[in-house]
């Protein structure tokens, strides 16, 4: 059976909201849909319609089986190109969606050597920008993201509220139950780990592959340095973070069937807490001393040197005391444990500093007005 993209009910549902052809000539401010900033008063009193933003969507590929076809299928008119990429996969899913797809949005990409969910996404993305896409949304091919929710997922984007825009499974807890008990421990310690190594601490659930981004921010972005493997999409936040961008997350269920991950915790465990580790040094250093040099910089330098005084000398009386087998002084107590108190208060402001620090300001703007260089 051969397959069309755009024969789903959630295509039908939303043509009259993203086909040009539908779109109403006598429209006004208070029409329903979404419009360009600025367009709903216009001299003429006609408005501008954001289909003529160009929408494309990301569908990284390894052992999914027709399962893609599935997500291709539910894939709606709003997005005007579905570019998937087929990982080296063993599987041959780049072969089964050109036999078996018909939709005429479709492009098959074939990576050489298996890259990883990021190295294939980056593949999409850099397709997605030579041909012109304004937003690039990533949809992953084993069905667990309804590509019915695209049009809620941009929409951050399309009014001018966000540069990048993720899923988040958490939002609603009535849907958890679905979660696995492990992904969902696992999900909020990374999604800690995640806010000291990004600075997003608004954000939850990291790892969720269900994202958009401005083609001006995603130019803007070191693709050449963004992990390629697991860590691809927290990997993703910390390099938006060293932009500035605005993130926001979008409610979406957790949906978890049959399939079956070839994401193994116990691997990626290491590594996962060493890059954050990093990246929040690196994040850190970048924000507070390299780009810029204000009171949380100072707060962070002096709170670690009096936690590290007060530690050293608290150490040192202590090994002393049992060398000689005399209890510490009331005195060596205070000037062991005073300048602890002090760090510990010093890198408590300075966190709430970090915790006020999230970017507000959208940046898409202003790089579509810059002038693009040759």
């Amino acid at each position: 059976m051969r397959l069309r993209g755009c024969e789903s009910a959630a295509a039908a549902r939303h043509h009259a909201r993203w086909n040009p052809e539908a779109a109403s000539s006598t429209c006004t401010s208070e029409s329903p849909g979404n419009w360009l900033p600025g367009s709903a008063a216009t001299p003429g009193g006609g408005c501008y319609p954001d289909y003529r933003m160009k929408i494309a969507v990301v569908i990284p590929c390894y052992r999914v089986g027709e399962r893609v076809l599935e997500v291709i299928a539910s894939v709606g008119p709003e997005c005007s190109a579905i570019y998937v990429v087929d990982d080296a996969c063993p599987d041959g899913s780049g072969d089964l969606v050109k036999n078996r797809c018909d939709d005429p949005r479709v492009s098959v990409l074939r990576l050489d050597a298996n890259q990883g969910v990021g190295g294939a996404s980056l593949a999409g993305y850099e397709a997605a920008m030579a041909d012109g896409a304004d937003i690039i949304v990533k949809l992953d091919g084993d069905g667990q993201m309804d590509p019915r929710l695209v049009p809620s997922l941009i929409q951050p984007l399309l009014d001018g509220e966000a540069d990048y825009a993720k899923g988040n499974r958490f939002f609603d807890l009535r849907g958890l139950r679905a979660m696995p008990w492990l992904r969902l421990v696992g999900n909020s310690l990374l999604s800690f780990a995640s806010k000291l190594s990004t600075g997003y601490w608004n954000l939850f659930d990291p790892t969720n592959g269900f994202t958009a981004i401005h083609t001006a921010i995603a130019r803007e972005l070191p693709l050449d340095r963004i992990s390629r493997r697991w860590f691809f999409e927290s990997d993703m936040l910390f390099h938006l973070g060293t932009l500035r961008a605005v993130v926001t997350d979008v409610p979406m269920p957790a949906v978890y069937g049959d399939e079956t991950s070839t994401l193994q915790v116990r691997t990626v465990v290491g590594e996962f807490l060493w890059k954050h580790a990093s990246n929040t040094v690196k994040r850190i250093f970048y924000s507070y001393f390299l780009r810029n040099f204000n009171i949380a910089s100072v707060e962070g330098v002096l709170g670690l040197a009096f936690m590290a005084f007060g530690t050293w000398m608290g150490v040192s009386y202590w090994t002393h005391g049992i060398e000689v087998g005399v209890p510490t002084t009331s005195g060596g107590v205070m000037i062991a444990g005073l300048p602890v108190i002090i760090g510990v208060q010093l890198l408590l402001a300075f966190l709430s500093y970090d915790l006020q620090n999230i970017p507000r300001e959208v940046l898409h703007p202003r790089l579509l007005r810059r002038p693009r260089q040759s």
